[in-house]
């Protein structure tokens, strides 16, 4: 992960700042579609561009063959930005969909093309790092993940907590340090 330093302490309390402006707790789950609407952020499914736009036809059938391909995209409409993510997925994919979207607004992370003129996608890993970490903050933030875990709560319960998967949860509780410091207590 290619984060400058400095970054993951600042993205903690800017996910601390957001929480406690959404009336959240440590421990409290995290709904995506409120934050957007907190940060007036306006959020669609795919089904709900296909109503307004023919051109998203080729989207939509490379949905059909693959529905994996696309997960979520942030759109510069004039100044605003619009979010526009894929339903299909498991809603506790599509939580850290939305909210990695969102953290790219947060960040003021500038527009970039998606493919280049050769039809190669664009990316930026130190700005989609930056995003993957302050989602990660906003969706399991380490002060309630800890919390829970001495609760004796299992990965799968503190998941199910904050709505996100096992996975997403246990880079977490790793790179936070928890599963260090538990460990550490425990021996």
């Amino acid at each position: 992960m290619s984060l400058r330093r400095g970054f993951k302490a600042e993205a903690e309390r800017v996910g601390t700042e957001i929480r406690r402006e959404l009336s959240l707790t440590p421990t409290c789950r995290l709904d995506p579609l409120s934050l957007a609407e907190h940060l007036g952020i306006p959020v669609f499914r795919i089904e709900d561009c296909f109503k307004y736009s023919k051109e998203l036809t080729l989207l939509k059938h490379l949905l059909q063959g693959e529905p994996d391909s696309f997960s979520a995209i942030t759109i510069l409409d004039g100044g605003r930005r619009i979010i526009i993510h894929n339903e299909s997925h498991a809603v506790t994919r599509q939580a850290n969909d939305i909210v990695h979207e969102i953290a790219h607004c947060i960040l003021e992370h500038p527009p970039s093309p998606v493919a280049d003129h050769s039809g190669c996608r664009c990316w930026n890993r130190t700005l989609e790092d930056e995003a993957n970490w302050l989602a990660g903050t906003l969706l399991v933030p380490r002060q309630g993940a800890l919390a829970l875990a001495w609760q004796r709560l299992t990965l799968a319960e503190i998941a199910d907590n904050f709505g996100v998967s096992e996975p997403l949860c246990r880079w977490r509780i790793h790179q936070t340090g928890i599963a260090r410091q538990l460990h550490r207590i425990a021996s």
